[in-house]
């Protein structure tokens, strides 16, 4: 804040008055009128006096203060302003405001005093650099453009940074305007360093509008940003708004034109026209109308998409025109890939690139490429041919002299952008030479020639490494390397030795650097035979005597062409026996046999092959072999397609071995083939392409002994083993009831195709046609298997077989190689008489055993059977008790013996009688009435009913009255069951009358107590 206090300045004389003491009362009222006068000078000079200082500053180095003038200064009044400082500074001014120089940090005493005024009045402030503001100078700018085809605007400003005592960072603030209502469409900071000088600064922003489309506006304005002030910092005043000029064309209305666009970007296109506007698309696609200043319209697309080579059409259409416009959509170049640059000849140098992704530019859009080299700063441009996408492209520069360093970049340039590649070569290291042509071939000696041909390209000043290639028929390739010295003719001669008299060879030739880059393509073929020389080793020779034991057939073999050197004419048979040698036949080409008659003496053959030049050296043999007594036929089966033959070593053989061998199955003399080994082997493996699988071959191993040959090992084997191609045939020999005797014959060794391990002998009860064993390696119980490994071995019975039955046969032969076909027949057993007659016989034994011993027993046991199961039954005529005395039958009428039990019936069942002769159940008691002859033949005259009574079983003692009397006691008795079954047996045929006795489940038939 600033302080502001009024200083009243006495006259001296009231100063001395004032001193003094009054005493009298003229005094003490010239005191009052001087308090009142000065009382009115101090209320005057408040009005007077200035007031509200501020302070601001542009440039940090001057301030500029102002101030509010009393309402009573009139024109003219001067001020001055007075700075308490060291200095004490002091201005003067006619104006409410001043420029003063920047004050030190702290407070600072100002004063503003009025000259000439009466009464003097004075302000005081307290003036510190918090209470100053800065604000810079309103910017102005310089200049501001557009580039229409664009859509830039380019704005140019001074900074005015000299004014500033130091470095400061200003920060711009820029706002774009549109259309005719000044619509703020962008507002950006930018910022920048002044550093005590005018810089101009330049800044460029592109529209997303075209800038013909409406009218744009640029205004700006800054903020000085100055860690040091402690003041307030403010921004300045916005500049005068400045407008881009542009003449609009009659001719057209749609903008941009013939624009070409990024892959993905956003654009806007408008039509400036008088007319209204109806529609807009792009393609075949509707936009919606965007209005700009008067019937200005514009459409945006976003994210657009590639357009074909003849570009995409804009069409805005009114009541009367069209109007529209074509852009391209594609993308900037790609970085060139695979730049590679490289000599062919030491003159002129290729760059070869791949152009990358296609930009979907065409024609004068399409990408340009320049190639410059910076240590010459000499540059190629690509002329352009049509070729195909992604292909590579290639740009040729001519070699500067003793330059071998290049240092290349690669430029590629679209109206969408630009982008390079660069390379730094050495180019003596990056040689890539021509083909070689003009291939020569001279003779030096049957194993060397002389090589030329010719290389295009100076290559004085470096060494070449080239490759040539040779190759003979059935041979490996060979490649040999030879480094040469650079010529200036480009014809080059190379000696090529170490090759083979009379064979033909290809050449080829490739070269390179001797740094080595890359390899030249392979030069034309050029094939060559060379001459001939003398054969450098005899034929191989084997021997067999003829069948009949009479005749030696020598054999040899062609010699192979690096042996032959040269085209063999003839060979030269010849024997000796004691150093008496004899020229037997000359036998021409292609013959490679002869027959010779000799006896059972030990001959030396021997054979010699002649060509053109002379004779090799001869191949000696003995007609006789030397004997071996100990000598057993082993089998070996071959692995692949050979079989491999071992042995071990023996070093009395001074020669060599042999293996010889043939066809087992062919006639004699067995060869097909033979084989030499040197002598220090123990194995060989024999391989031959007549060789065929499941073929049985016979092998031979001979040991050589000062010419003579030993046979050390006979051998059969296979190359591969098969399974047999026929079942062994096998014949039923006899059939009994319960076995079978079979027999079967040897596979012959042709169709066996491997060696016999044995036969599988399967069996099971069928008949024909109902029985096919099925699936005879599957284990089932039902059929019986023997396995007949020992091959001696041809006859086989089984046994514990059923009589008169079918069984079903399977023979099969199997090898290493696999089961052979099965053989099968049906065979029925014989009956079994003796077995049927003791079949017989064991029953009908085991019946007359059992018999007999059935009577034995019985016999002995006949009482107990007889009591158990047939008991005596009693006869009532017998019985004591039923022989009543006379005055009983008379029914008197004091004797109890007969009376009967009460019984109450439950049940009464009634029958029609049809006999005479009533049935009487077991518990029925036949009443003396009813045994009365003419009560029974009424009773049968008339059908009367029989009522037959069973009462409870009752087994009682009574006392008999008449005892006493009698002198004897009484007895009761109890008629038991088997009385009244016997009768009931004696009834059976008469019909029944079951009186039923309550719910017990059985009765007792109980006679009446009788009196003994």
């Amino acid at each position: 804040m600033m302080n502001i206090s009024l200083r009243l300045r006495r006259p001296p004389w009231m100063v001395d008055s004032n001193g003094r003491r009054m005493t009298s009362h003229f005094q003490w009222l010239l005191l009052t009128f001087i308090l009142l006068y000065l009382m009115n000078q101090v209320t005057s000079e408040k009005r007077g006096a200035p007031r509200d200082l501020k302070c601001i500053t542009n440039n940090l180095r001057v301030w500029d203060c102002s101030w509010k003038a009393p309402s009573a200064a009139g024109h003219g009044t001067v001020y001055e302003i007075c700075i308490e400082n060291r200095s004490h500074s002091c201005y003067q001014s006619e104006k409410t405001n001043t420029k003063i120089p920047a004050l030190l940090p702290g407070d600072h005493e100002i004063t503003i005093n009025r000259l000439y005024d009466f009464g003097n009045p004075i302000s005081k402030f307290t003036l510190n650099e918090k209470n100053v503001s800065l604000i810079p100078d309103t910017p102005e700018i310089l200049n501001l453009s557009a580039d229409f085809s664009t859509s830039t605007i380019h704005l140019k400003w001074n900074d005015r940074g000299s004014v500033f005592p130091h470095q400061l960072t200003v920060i711009w603030e820029i706002k774009i305007l549109r259309k005719e209502n000044m619509e703020i469409v962008k507002l950006i900071t930018h910022n920048t360093t002044v550093n005590g000088k005018d810089t101009v600064h330049h800044w460029s922003w592109t529209s997303d509008m075209p800038l013909e489309c409406a009218i744009h506006s640029v205004g700006i304005r800054c903020y000085v940003d100055d860690p040091h002030f402690s003041g307030r910092k403010e921004w300045s005043d916005w500049s005068p708004l400045k407008n881009i000029s542009w003449s609009p064309d009659s001719q057209t209305k749609v903008f941009p034109q013939d624009k070409v666009i990024l892959v993905g970007s956003d654009i806007t296109f408008c039509c400036v026209t008088q007319e209204k506007v109806l529609s807009a698309q792009i393609g075949q696609t509707n936009c919606p109308l965007i209005h700009l200043d008067g019937e200005n319209v514009a459409i945006k697309i976003h994210n657009i998409s590639v357009s074909a080579n003849s570009g995409t059409n804009v069409v805005f259409t009114t009541e009367d025109n069209i109007f529209g416009t074509v852009i391209f959509v594609g993308y900037p170049p790609d970085i060139p890939q695979k730049v590679n640059c490289e000599t062919y000849d030491l003159k002129e140098i290729v760059c070869t690139w791949n152009p990358g992704r296609p930009t979907a530019l065409v024609g004068p859009r399409n990408t340009s490429y320049t190639l410059f080299e910076s240590f010459s700063g000499k540059y190629v441009r690509f002329k352009r041919v049509e070729a195909p996408t992604n292909e590579s492209y290639q740009l040729f520069f001519q070699m500067r002299p003793n330059q071998e360093i290049y240092n290349f970049t690669l430029n590629a340039r679209n109206p969408l952008g630009r982008s390079e590649s660069t390379i730094l070569i050495n180019i003596t290291e990056k040689v890539y030479p021509r083909i070689p042509t003009s291939i020569k071939v001279k003779d030096i000696n049957s194993t060397a020639v002389m090589l030329s041909w010719h290389l295009p390209g100076n290559f004085a000043k470096i060494k070449l490494l080239c490759q040539i290639e040779i190759n003979k028929t059935n041979s490996v390739q060979e490649l040999r390397n030879v480094t040469i010295k650079g010529v200036e003719n480009s014809s080059y001669l190379v000696a090529v030795d170490k090759l083979n008299p009379y064979t033909i060879y290809t050449f080829r030739i490739r070269c390179s650097t001797e740094t080595f880059w890359k390899w030249s393509k392979w030069s034309n073929e050029k094939k060559y035979l060379t001459t001939e020389a003398i054969p450098s080793k005899g034929p191989d020779t084997w021997r067999e005597w003829s069948s009949d034991g009479k005749n030696l057939i020598i054999y040899w073999k062609p010699l192979p062409i690096n042996e032959a050197n040269g085209k063999i004419l003839s060979y030269n048979v010849s024997c000796s026996l004691d150093e008496e040698t004899q020229s037997l036949s000359e036998i021409p080409d292609p013959q490679h046999k002869a027959e010779l008659q000799l006896d059972k003496n030990d001959y030396i053959i021997s054979v010699v092959a002649k060509n053109s030049v002379g004779s090799s050296p001869p191949s000696k043999i003995a007609s006789m072999e030397i004997p071996n007594d100990d000598l057993k036929v082993e089998q070996a089966v071959g692995m692949g397609n050979g079989i491999l033959l071992t042995w071990n070593y023996d070093p009395n053989m001074t020669c060599d071995y042999v293996i010889k061998w043939c066809n087992s199955s062919r006639s004699e003399p067995c060869l097909m083939d033979w084989k030499k080994v040197p002598s220090n082997s123990t194995e060989a493996v024999i391989e031959s392409d007549q060789f065929r699988p499941g073929v049985r071959y016979s092998f031979f191993l001979y040991g050589c002994r000062n010419e003579g040959y030993q046979l050390l090992r006979s051998i059969i084997g296979y190359i591969e083993e098969l399974a047999p191609i026929v079942a062994p045939n096998f014949t039923v020999e006899d059939t009994s009831a319960d076995s079978i005797l079979v027999k079967w014959e040897d596979i012959p060794v042709e169709e066996l195709r491997g060696f016999l391990r044995g036969y599988l002998f399967y069996f099971e009860k069928g008949e024909r046609d109902t029985s096919k064993i099925r699936g005879l390696e599957s284990g089932r119980s039902d059929i019986k298997v023997k396995n007949i490994t020992d091959l001696s071995q041809k006859t086989l019975r089984i046994a514990d077989l059923q009589g008169k039955t079918s069984y079903h046969l399977v023979l099969r032969a199997y090898t290493d190689g696999g089961m052979g076909p099965e053989k099968s027949m049906f065979v029925v057993t014989k009956e079994n008489s003796v077995g049927l007659i003791i079949a017989i016989l064991i029953p009908v034994a085991v019946a007359v055993i059992v018999g007999v011993v059935t009577s034995i027993l019985c016999y002995r046991k006949r009482e107990w059977i007889k009591e158990t199961f047939y008991p005596d039954i009693p006869n009532p005529e017998n019985c004591k008790a039923l022989q009543f005395q006379k005055s009983v039958c008379e029914g008197n009428s004091a004797l109890k013996t007969l009376e009967m039990n009460p019984c109450t019936p439950n049940n009464v069942e009634v029958l029609e009688t049809r006999s005479a002769v009533p049935k009487i159940e077991d518990t029925e008691i036949i009443s003396p009435i009813a045994e009365r002859p003419e009560e029974s033949s009424d009773a049968e005259a008339e059908n009367h009913v029989v009522v037959s009574y069973c009462p409870p079983v009752i087994e009682e003692e009574t006392p008999n009255p008449g005892a006493d009397e009698a002198g004897e006691p009484l007895k009761s008795f109890t008629l038991t069951s088997s009385l009244c079954t016997s009768l009931k047996r004696n009834q059976r045929k008469n019909r029944k009358m079951t009186l039923s006795g309550g719910p017990a489940t059985s009765h007792r038939c109980t006679s009446p107590s009788l009196l003994l």
